[in-house]
């Protein structure tokens, strides 16, 4: 989540003799959700920032990183199916994804690409045509394929998240959350201590994918044969989890833990119990045995769990503040979160280039160029929203009505 997560679908027309909420009450409902889009934005626009300029400051008893995906997961988690089930129709809602995820990304991509002369693409994006299948599907780090920019392989699992929830929709499963949230938890720890990394790779991986991707969701959005496409969908997307993963074990965590928020989102309307999101926040908390063998910090026991508790305690505080006011700065942040996202990567890379290595320099010019280098990164970021972000929305939603 990620921030792609970001949808606030109009809500649908009131039966007469139900209360109709204003329009601002209704964006002060939803406020909530933008706070923590902006505050897990910023938090890994920091993961990225402070090693580079400041990394005196960096924290290491816990990680800004896996803390802001994890905050943008269960946001994804609450929202996504609440959007789908609301509308009730998977064409409107893979319209209306593809138009929210799909420009930006793409101009991200032409801008890495076409600036490789002076920055070169990453090393683990393959100079092939498997690399065009990969980020055409965004299925990236499933297929075990490095996206042009770094942050852009959380995009791979609310992919993955978007083709499960589509087909339990369709197949009329989609209310069992808590079960479903309990069972990824728990496949986290089993995936753990089996797979170390990919068992299934090659380009040809990235190929078949894209190849099921298309056909699925033309059936999909066409109506016909929606319920074998959908179905195909989800089923890839659970064997790319598991098998085509770089790093398995944390795939099938995310899921775990974007199920958890579609539980809590049902115990809030008074469809579940919380029961379920306890036992997978225990299940994950015990998730990265093998990546603890392998040696990442932020999977340490100590710094991974403290990381989940301050997700969940961020999540559960803006939740308990929902519709209250909140600071404008933060909600902002979270409308414009999906192009900070994708954006600030490429941009303090660039900034690097032209300043140099500044790890070593006097604290004042650290601090001073961090503050240059935030300001330019949420100046594009803020026009990307609203040069990028914005029309392509509007469109897909006329699109998704006509």
């Amino acid at each position: 989540m990620s921030p792609a997560a970001a949808a606030q679908p109009p809500p649908k027309p009131t039966p007469p003799g139900h209360p109709t909420l204003p329009p601002t009450a209704a964006a002060e409902r939803l406020a909530w959700l933008d706070a923590l889009r902006g505050i897990g934005a910023m938090a890994v626009v920091a993961e990225h920032l402070l090693p580079w300029f400041l990394p005196s400051l960096r924290p290491f008893w816990f990680s800004l990183g896996v803390y802001g995906i994890m905050v943008f997961f269960l946001v994804s988690g609450y929202i996504i199916p609440a959007s789908l089930e609301r509308h009730g129709d998977v064409r409107r809602f893979w319209i209306g994804r593809a138009f929210r995820l799909y420009p930006l990304y793409l101009g991200v991509t032409a801008l890495v690409v076409g600036l490789a002369w002076w920055v070169p693409v990453r090393g683990e994006v393959p100079r092939d045509g498997s690399a065009v299948a990969a980020h055409a599907t965004m299925l990236l780090d499933v297929v075990s394929v490095g996206g042009v920019a770094d942050t852009m392989w959380t995009l791979s699992y609310e992919m993955v998240f978007y083709l499960l929830v589509t087909a339990l929709f369709v197949a009329g499963v989609h209310r069992r959350s808590g079960l479903l949230a309990v069972l990824f938890a728990a496949g986290s720890v089993v995936v753990g201590v089996a797979v170390a990394g990919a068992v299934v790779s090659g380009g040809w991986v990235a190929y078949a994918s894209a190849a099921v991707f298309a056909a699925g969701l033309a059936c999909v959005v066409s109506g016909r044969f929606r319920a074998a496409g959908a179905c195909a969908l989800g089923l890839m997307g659970v064997t790319l989890l598991v098998l085509g993963s770089r790093v398995p074990w944390m795939g099938v965590t995310v899921l775990g833990v974007m199920f958890a928020g579609t539980a809590v989102h049902r115990w809030e309307r008074g469809r579940g119990t919380l029961w379920p999101v306890a036992a997978a926040a225990a299940l994950v908390a015990v998730a990265p045995v093998r990546a603890v063998m392998s040696g990442w910090w932020w999977a340490e026991p100590d710094v991974w769990i403290t990381t989940l508790v301050l997700a969940a305690v961020t999540f559960a505080g803006a939740m308990a503040l929902r519709g209250r006011r909140l600071p404008r700065l933060l909600t902002w942040l979270g409308l414009i979160s999906y192009s900070l996202y994708l954006v600030h990567h490429p941009l303090l890379k660039y900034f690097y280039e032209v300043t140099g290595d500044l790890r070593r320099s006097p604290l004042p010019l650290q601090l001073a160029m961090s503050v240059v280098a935030l300001a330019v990164v949420l100046g594009v970021s803020a026009l990307a929203y609203r040069f990028v972000e914005r029309p392509m929305q509007a469109l897909g939603r006329r699109l998704a009505r006509a």
